[in-house]
């Protein structure tokens, strides 16, 4: 990740060991303190612990937040006598007074700092310190989705939305910096929750469960080699404490509601989580209209169609988790987790009206139908964790296991009750279950050579077996033969990464990973035909620099391919709207990315500023080819394939800012922008296309401390124009407002949302023009919504982090299309350091 910003310096400090650490020239006069925290009782590293620098008049000067390891940076201390106080949930406070920075400044080892445990129940103390919103870390953008009120009651389409670097349109499909081509993982694992389509699967997931949302553009070679745009990590609540905890929460709103029980319970060397969580989507209006003219090639007969209808959808969610984890002793541990989440969803298009006219007869032809869409799915994902660590630092070998299945019913029926012509009456539809199953199994060992280098090497195998059912009834039986579809794929990988601290604040960090894909498919009634199996190496280079004055360049390459999805190689045909029916096509091949990246981050005052540039190039991307259909019982129709065709190059930059004002303000926001090159390659004219133009969005967030317990968050997000190959989607805007009031010494929370409260509507218009069809469409969405929400937790806990790795599979590419369409860095956090605030008592909870 290349946007860095000032907290590059604590990633890249507490981030790497000791021996790695980049040997960096500190100012004269200017000193900076180095630490690690851990447990008094166990010996091993406290993550997040927040650590203040007091000056003489117990004022604090500076601050931070440590990593995953434990390691924290405190930079840029003036020559003096400090007191520096740590403090971690969970644990008695620690002071170091007399820390004396000389006059020459430079580096001053603090060496370990243990902490003894104390347990206390939890809103006995409040940590007012804020962990910032959004953080810029070596190789990643954290977005902490906890301290956003904003999203409660939402989906996970509601927190990426305010992720920098994402975009997401109003149907919840995800982009990175303008690409399509993500993986998403959950907890650092894959889940076939996904695999058919990204923003299906992300409004399984409740918002109140995200802890933290992590964008990776530019992975090293320990990540799959898929995922061309980048790598989605949505990190979820769990259970990393001791004691038991209950909590409930819940939601209710003019267009959702939500209710979510989860439990925490550890005791020894044993802990448990149990976790479960339902959300309701309704009253959902809308409307769609269409307007085409499509051209027969061979003759250049024209016929124009107009269609309008309204909308509507009802939708419900379910997702239910069991964790568990055990210390085998000191150094080995195991971690499984069981998880199903459940998905019913259902469209209809009431009263579609179509017309269509052949231009050079003046004939027309006219249909109303109502249509309904059911997409249906379960999916269970169960893995298995094995960890041992060493005596020797940083030295650690993991064996993971990870089996997951998607069963999906995508479905949808025409019911026409008036026509021109007679014969067109009646039901016709789809009816297409599918299953969609992976078995991974991953190794993984890492290892320091020398005092400052580390090696990485792993191996990893996928296996996937995808089948699709699919028949057809009434009209669509006259042009379309049920069968079904079997999709097998083997991908064996093999990777080394190797990290290097060099002089003058340099770190490099190369790897090189080998992934061979075998191919397997067939149809009902026999082969697909040859689909070749292949071979990839995939270099990726990470090259960070610390510059004296505490600032960080860094410049990352990484070469990576998209494997096509179900989505892309079903040949379901999907007519729910008969105009525009879509296919997939089983040859399809993967797309082959290079990713070059340029970041760098500053502290100016108080604010947090951070600045990257990057430039992609695509070849052999699957774009969507459109024709004229020529088919008599559907005049005007378009039909929509896909094709290894396309090229797609981009290059752009993005800005960010996080600015503390007080104790009471937070704001934060960025700014991205990209210049879109796309083209076809296809030589005949009338199929040829070629489109280019700038592509804006941006967000901003904002919070304020009120007194007695009341906070108020704003957030607001913009889309600009996306460009497209045959045409560009107008830009839209949502925003939304959050009131909470704490109660009961912060064991509970009550609050009121708002959402674009003074726009009721949302019209986003797509326009498409090629020598053959040229469309307009428009979807309108009411989303002006209000909500009342609450939380409330008990139980009686203690902080103590327990590192697990998890299996990842960072692949398939899936479409934009959402619902109508058919696989662990080790690098641990850090934060942007954050003006620390002592610890104050709550007030005591009312006695029984």
């Amino acid at each position: 990740m290349l946007a860095l910003g000032y907290t590059g310096v604590l990633a890249q400090a507490s981030q790497l060991p000791a021996w790695a650490a980049p040997a960096a020239t500190v100012p004269q006069g200017v000193g900076r303190l180095l630490g690690t925290t851990i447990s008094a009782a166990t010996g091993q590293p406290l993550a997040y612990a927040t650590v203040a620098v007091l000056n003489a008049a117990s004022q604090p000067v500076g601050g931070a937040v440590g990593g995953e390891d434990g390691r924290f940076v405190l930079p840029g201390l003036a020559p003096g006598t400090y007191t520096v106080r740590v403090s971690l949930l969970g644990y008695q406070e620690l002071l170091r007074p007399g820390v004396v920075v000389p006059a020459s400044g430079g580096e001053v080892p603090l060496g370990v700092l243990p902490l003894t445990a104390a347990a206390q129940k939890l809103g006995e103390v409040v940590v007012t310190a804020r962990k910032p919103l959004i953080e810029e870390l070596v190789d990643r953008t954290v977005y902490h989705a906890e301290n956003d009120e904003t999203t409660r009651g939402g989906d996970a389409t509601d927190v990426l939305r305010r992720v920098p670097l994402l975009s997401l349109d109003l149907d919840g499909n995800v982009r990175v910096r303008g690409s399509q081509n993500i993986k998403v993982l959950i907890n650092n694992k894959p889940s076939t929750i996904t695999a058919n389509s990204v923003a299906d699967g992300l409004r399984q997931l409740p918002a109140d469960q995200i802890r933290r949302v992590e964008v990776i553009t530019a992975p090293s070679a320990k990540y799959d080699a898929e995922g061309s745009g980048g790598i989605i990590n949505i990190v979820t609540k769990g259970n990393a404490l001791h004691g038991g905890q209950l909590a409930l929460d819940g939601s209710g709103g003019t267009r959702s509601g939500t209710l979510n029980l989860s439990g925490n319970y550890r005791t020894g060397r044993m802990g448990f989580a149990l976790g479960g969580f339902g959300r309701a989507g309704y009253n959902t209006p809308g409307s769609f209209t269409n307007e085409q003219l499509t051209t027969t090639p061979a003759t250049g007969a024209q016929t124009r169609t107009t269609q309008a209808a309204d909308t509507r959808q009802n939708q419900l969610f379910g997702r239910y988790t069991l964790g568990w984890d055990f210390d085998i002793n000191a150094h080995q541990g195991l971690a499984a987790s069981l998880t199903y989440g459940t998905r019913n969803a259902t469209t209809y298009q009431d009263a579609l009206a179509t017309a269509t006219t052949e231009l050079a007869t003046g004939r027309t032809s006219s249909s109303v139908r109502n249509v309904q869409l059911t997409d249906d799915s379960g999916t269970i994902d169960a893995s298995l964790a094995y960890t041992h660590t060493y005596e020797v630092p940083q030295r650690e070998l993991s064996a993971l296991a990870l089996y997951s299945r998607n069963n999906r019913t995508y479905a949808f029926m025409n019911d026409t009750y008036a026509a021109s012509d007679a014969s067109q009456l009646g039901r016709s539809g789809n009816d297409n279950p599918s299953a969609n199953q992976e078995l991974t199994a991953q190794l993984d060992y890492q290892t320091p050579i020398g005092a400052r280098q580390l090696l990485e090497v792993g191996v990893k195998d996928i296996q996937r077996r995808v089948r699709s059912d699919y028949r057809y009834y009434g009209q669509v039986a006259a042009v379309q033969a049920a069968n079904s579809f079997t999709y097998r794929q083997q991908v064996a990988a093999a990777y080394a990464a190797y990290t290097l601290s060099l002089p003058h604040g340099f770190t490099l960090k190369p790897g090189v990973r080998y992934e061979y894909t075998a191919l397997a498919a067939e149809l009902g009634t026999g082969p697909v035909g040859d689909i070749p199996n292949y071979g990839l190496l995939v270099p990726s280079v990470n090259v960070l620099h610390k510059l004296n004055n505490g600032n960080v360049l860094k410049l990352a390459y990484n070469r990576r391919i998209q494997r096509p999805s179900l989505q892309f190689l079903n040949p379901n045909l999907q007519a729910a709207n008969p105009l525009i029916q879509t296919q997939g096509n089983p040859a399809l091949r993967p797309e082959y990315t290079n990713n070059y990246e340029l970041g760098y981050g500053t502290l100016l005052g108080p604010a947090n500023l951070n600045f990257s540039v990057f430039a992609r190039n695509t070849t052999g991307a699957i774009q969507s080819v459109r024709t004229p259909l020529r088919d008599a019982a559907y005049p005007g129709a378009v039909r929509i394939d896909y094709l290894n065709i396309g090229q797609e190059n981009a290059c752009g930059g993005s800005a960010f800012f996080s600015l503390d004002v007080g104790n009471k303000l937070s704001l934060s926001g960025g700014l991205d922008a990209y210049y879109a090159v796309l083209q076809n390659n296809v030589p005949d004219p009338n199929y040829a296309a070629r489109n280019a133009g700038w592509v804006l969005g941006g967000r901003l967030y904002g919070s304020y401390a009120l007194p007695k317990g009341w906070n108020v968050q704003l957030f607001s997000f913009y889309r600009g124009q996306q460009v497209q190959l045959q045409g560009s989607q107008s830009s839209f805007a949502v925003y939304s407002m959050s009131l909470k009031h704490d109660v009961a010494g912060k064991k509970g929370s009550l609050g009121l949302g708002a959402e674009n409260f003074f726009s009721p509507t949302n019209a986003v218009r797509s326009d498409i023009a090629s020598p053959l069809l040229s469309q307009q469409s428009t979807t309108v969405q009411h989303l002006t919504s209000f909500k009342v929400y609450f939380s409330y937790r008990l139980g009686q806990l203690t902080a103590e982090p327990r590192p697990h790795k998890n299996v990842k599979n960072d692949d398939l590419k899936t479409d934009e299309n959402g619902g109508g369409s058919q696989g662990n860095s080790a690098t641990p956090s850090a934060t942007r350091p954050a003006p620390p605030a002592p610890a104050t008592p709550a007030p005591p909870a009312p006695k029984p």
